[in-house]
């Protein structure tokens, strides 16, 4: 069965939680390298790349433009909308990296998605489950403004972003009339579109680079290839509400990735609150009692 097919669902044997670990371990490792590339690519021009390697391997895997053709006005604006996310949204991170530690940013971004998981929280435990999320995201944050008002206000940019692409991945995840695969492939075609201005010229030289070329393009299918199809598959049958507390997750993930690629060792307060993420994520239930 073709688990992409507008109106059908993943297939059931792999569960969701599988599908978000993929998502969870890539999420961070290609920003890693986009921050070992900026010292061969400005910046922009790095989220130029990776957007256009993506939607590359994405137009030759599903050839999205046919199903647009086919789409009602109301489905083609949500996919422009959530293509203009993923533009401004990587645009802003990779500005936010540049200035601030990746797990500074990436406790930053999160932000968003906890208050969102408030939003959808009804059980008593959920609360609590929130609140154990809300308080290690705080114990990770501990921003520093090394990277000065710059570099802050590109994170708090991204992490309200991010917060839009769980809002309109989820619909697009859920609409009978794209969703799934074909969903993102349109919507990275749009966002081809939106960073083209703006990152462009930062990426000319690249071209030309044959381990720049490279590295853009392995950035490009390990931040915005395999972490959105797994994020597609895991929404499809999580809970927004749901959804939105397992990426409280990914902040550890940045501190892992972190000491692993960028030698970033955290401190005793980060592996604190990596602990009470972890324990937000063990006690949430879903509206009807079951574990995720």
């Amino acid at each position: 069965m073709d688990a992409t097919a507008p109106g059908r669902r993943a297939p059931t044997t792999v569960p969701p939680h599988a599908y978000f670990a993929g998502s969870a371990l890539f999420h961070y490792l290609g920003p890693s390298f986009a921050v070992l590339l900026f010292a061969r690519v400005d910046v922009l021009g790095v989220a130029w790349m990776r957007i256009a390697s993506a939607a590359l391997v994405f137009a030759a895997w599903r050839r999205p433009w046919r199903r647009l053709r086919e789409l009602d006005a109301r489905t083609l604006a949500l996919v422009a909308a959530l293509g203009a996310v993923f533009a401004c949204m990587n645009a802003c991170f990779y500005l936010a990296i540049n200035r601030l530690p990746l797990a500074t940013v990436a406790a930053i971004e999160f932000a968003g998605p906890v208050a969102l998981a408030l939003a959808g929280a009804r059980a008593g435990r959920n609360w609590l489950a929130v609140a154990a999320a809300t308080a290690g995201v705080a114990l990770l944050t501990h921003v520093q403004l090394g990277g000065g008002a710059a570099g802050v206000g590109f994170a708090l940019a991204n992490a309200a972003l991010f917060t839009f692409y769980i809002v309109l991945a989820h619909r697009v995840a859920r609409s009978p009339a794209i969703g799934g695969i074909d969903g993102l492939a349109a919507a990275m075609l749009c966002a081809l579109v939106v960073v083209f201005p703006i990152g462009f010229g930062g990426a000319v030289h690249a071209l030309t680079d044959p381990v720049a070329l490279l590295a853009g393009i392995g950035v490009g299918v390990s931040s915005s290839v395999i972490p959105y199809v797994c994020d597609q598959l895991a929404m499809a049958r999580l809970a927004r509400a749901t959804y939105a507390l397992f990426v409280s997750l990914l902040p550890a993930c940045a501190v892992v990735v972190g000491v692993v690629v960028l030698r970033q060792i955290p401190t005793p307060l980060e592996l604190a609150g990596i602990g009470l993420v972890m324990l937000a994520v063990s006690i949430h239930r879903d509206p009807d009692g079951t574990a995720v």
